[in-house]
């Protein structure tokens, strides 16, 4: 039987706005403030961060502490690997969502011969690189580096060689380049996009399961059809960024709230359908933002309520 690994990562670096890194503090916040023993029933381990590194100049303007990010995103690798490698099934606490390339790294790392299905539950694509980046904000592109993608037909930035040659070993974390396939990566919430996303998006023909769609089609029928879509992958990791959430129902919270997004329980579904595949081997919660949080700490309470749903659906009928 596989027992729970917290993997706190209080980075915050990648992000544009400051405040991600005490997200795991709201969230046991929300655990104490809620009766809960979530964070002492479950081991965990806390992942070194290079936050300081906010205060140094930036350099690389498409790619913002972009070494910082490399050297978190390698940590988080090996974090996530060791995990696994202990017959643990790992769930990371991260700030912002650059890391999760470190999450997915450490999963395909250790399921290097499997195919890997990544389920995206996000407001945003995150297939920026640093050749279309808008904002030079890494949270916008670990899927960009898991695909191994660089979107060059939409290139707008002049990027430096020593840019280049990080976002090349970014891309190479693990010594696995590309670590997912177009055809393995499902969005679920995605509206807040770019052109070059959006071209990405039809040229690879990534589906995106909106919240419109889901309610219309209904979730059992989306949830269905997407299971089928990742037939051909052995393994499966879960990235929940809360800003899947409707900022204007649940909170604010959040580096990059959008509106018209999933209320709690329809994320918690989304999760659970795909944790009773017993395909799962890695679930991540990010970008928790409490500084931004316009209700208390909402967001964190709203997180660690769908945190601690799905983490008791997997102990009682997926651990074994």
């Amino acid at each position: 039987m596989k027992s729970i690994k917290l993997i706190k990562n209080r980075s915050d670096i990648g992000a544009g706005t400051r405040g991600s890194d005490l997200g795991i503090d709201a969230l046991e916040i929300a655990a104490i403030n809620n009766n809960s023993s979530y964070f002492i029933d479950h081991e965990y381990i806390e992942v070194a961060t290079d936050n300081e590194s906010i205060y140094n100049k930036v350099k690389a303007k498409t790619a913002k502490r972009i070494q910082f990010v490399l050297e978190q995103c390698t940590r988080v690798w090996e974090a996530v690997h060791q995990a696994l490698e202990g017959n643990n099934f790992p769930i990371v606490l991260s700030g912002d969502h650059s890391s999760a390339l470190g999450t997915i790294s450490g999963v395909k790392s250790k399921f290097k011969n499997q195919q890997l299905g990544v389920v995206w539950i996000d407001a945003h694509a995150d297939l920026h690189s640093p050749y279309t980046t808008p904002s030079g904000n890494v949270h916008g592109m670990p899927l960009a580096a898991a695909l191994g993608n660089n979107n060059l037909s939409h290139k707008t930035n002049n990027v430096s060689e020593q840019t280049a040659k990080i976002w090349e070993a970014m891309k190479n974390i693990g010594s696995i380049s590309p670590k997912i396939k177009p055809e393995h990566l499902i969005f679920f919430g995605v509206r807040d996009t770019e052109i070059p996303e959006d071209d990405q998006i039809k040229k690879l023909n990534i589906k995106n399961y909106t919240v419109a769609e889901m309610r219309f089609r209904s979730f059992e029928t989306c949830l269905k059809e997407a299971i089928e879509k990742l037939n051909d992958c052995e393994v499966i990791y879960i990235s929940f960024d809360v800003d899947s959430l409707d900022c204007d129902l649940v909170s604010s919270g959040t580096g990059t709230p959008v509106s018209k997004g999933f209320d709690p329980d329809e994320v918690v579904k989304i999760i659970n359908t795909f944790l009773a595949t017993k395909k799962v081997q890695g679930l991540e919660v990010t970008e928790i933002n409490p500084l931004l949080d316009k209700k208390g700490n909402k967001m964190a309470e709203t997180a660690f309520y769908v945190l601690n749903e799905v983490t008791n659906f997997y102990t009682k009928k997926c651990s074994s």
